[in-house]
């Protein structure tokens, strides 16, 4: 999936995105928390695996989803096919960052073919990770017209 030509009239601001965090690892969640925290980010809902993060994407309805790869028992390859064959449109199109120790050309491979938005090697660095939110919001808002990226 290439990325959209965005002009300057996306209106972004990285503080008013909702993002969810999907990682098994409470430590790691806590740092990309504070990460995100230091981006400005106000709105992050976490989860300690693909089953738990599913169960909030209808309520939370996130903008952004950052995501570990290998977790138990729903890893995060599982979880975006099920979150791309999601019953509700919009929420089947959110932009998915994965994060994983896992840099393997396997790994990038399978995650590709789902349409990801982007992938970090863990743990991420404060900018690289303000500039894949920043690209995913752009993307996200290219694909809903009615999306306000703020």
């Amino acid at each position: 999936m290439g990325w959209p030509v965005i002009g300057d009239t996306a209106k972004m601001k990285i503080e008013d995105a909702k993002v969810l965090l999907v990682d098994d690892d409470k430590v790691m969640r806590m740092f990309v928390g504070n990460l995100l925290a230091r981006l400005g980010v106000r709105q992050v809902s976490e989860a300690a695996d693909g089953h738990a993060g599913l169960a909030l994407i209808g309520s939370f309805a996130p903008d952004v989803i950052l995501s570990d790869i290998h977790m138990a028992p729903l890893d995060g390859i599982e979880f975006v096919k099920k979150l791309r064959s999601h019953p509700v449109a919009s929420l089947r199109n959110i932009p998915v960052l994965f994060m994983s120790a896992d840099t393997g050309s396997a790994t990038l491979s399978d995650t590709a073919l789902l349409g990801n938005t982007g992938y970090m090697a863990k743990p991420p660095a404060l900018e690289l990770l303000k500039v894949k939110l920043e690209r995913a919001l752009k993307f996200r808002s290219a694909q809903e017209p009615g999306f306000d990226a703020k």
